[in-house]
């Protein structure tokens, strides 16, 4: 869970957020997109970035008011 202060919703929260998705999605299947980026000649760095995004939205939040 993420607590978030329903105050701090700033883009420097919101850039966080992201950097710790993009870390949490390398660190659980890194070499797997690694793998696909090889084969389909893609971007690494696009790639992360679109499953980091989608992960935001398993994370569960917790704002305090």
């Amino acid at each position: 869970m993420i607590y978030l202060n329903f105050t701090d919703l700033s883009g420097a929260a919101q850039t966080r957020l992201s950097e710790n998705s993009k870390k949490d999605v390398e660190q659980k299947i890194g070499d797997a997109i690694r793998k696909y980026v090889r084969e389909n000649h893609s971007c690494f760095e696009t790639m992360i970035a679109e499953k980091a995004l989608r992960n935001l939205y398993s994370y569960k939040f917790i704002f305090e008011i």
